[in-house]
């Protein structure tokens, strides 16, 4: 265990001193945090969202927002609880504006998260949205069997080591609340596994 926490803070570390993009140069003026992770080193589950938004960029914390207490309410529908998954996301510093995450940016995020979760090792990705959709689909070699988020979400998709479950993000629910149910429906997929 403690191996594994050490492989962590050592991509913590890198990533606090990351200069690959200019989203280091804007968490720096703006003295926001980098969010690089929360939850169990030890997860079956790993979320992944698509990346921090002002309230994460301010506490460093994933899913800390309206968007994080609807995640708490799906993970509390199924009886998980949030400290027992691993969340994080594809950025791991807030995009200016909240504007989406440009190719650069991922390809320069990309890395800490593979190696995030060659570590933690999960069973199984839950995708939070249609860019973390297409980026982990992509590159668990699943490319393929891509569609639109509302044909594939909650669906589960098997690759040699882990199992990958096109989620809609949580925050669908806080500007539609009538998103919630079938939010809540797509998670009952987790309980199976």
């Amino acid at each position: 265990m403690e191996k594994i926490d050490e492989e962590l803070k050592k991509i913590k570390d890198e990533i606090v001193n990351c200069d690959k993009c200019p989203l280091a140069s804007f968490r720096k003026e703006n003295h926001y945090f980098p969010v690089i992770g929360q939850g169990s080193h030890q997860a079956e589950i790993v979320f992944i969202g698509e990346a921090p938004g002002l309230n994460e960029a301010k506490t460093g914390f994933p899913f800390c927002g309206a968007s994080g207490k609807i995640l708490d309410e799906l993970l509390e529908s199924i009886g998980i609880k949030r400290e027992d998954v691993y969340i994080c996301n594809i950025l791991k510093d807030r995009p200016p504006n909240n504007r989406d995450p440009q190719e650069s940016e991922i390809k320069a995020c990309l890395p800490y998260l593979e190696k995030q979760i060659e570590i933690i090792k999960p069973k199984a990705i839950c995708t939070l949205g249609r860019y973390s959709m297409k980026v982990i689909m992509e590159n668990f070699g699943l490319g393929d069997k891509l569609d639109s988020i509302g044909k594939i979400h909650g669906k589960v998709f098997e690759t040699k080591d882990l199992k990958v479950i096109p989620l809609y993000h949580p925050a669908v629910a806080v500007y539609n609340a009538n998103m919630k149910e079938g939010l809540k429906e797509d998670f009952k997929v987790l309980k199976n596994l």
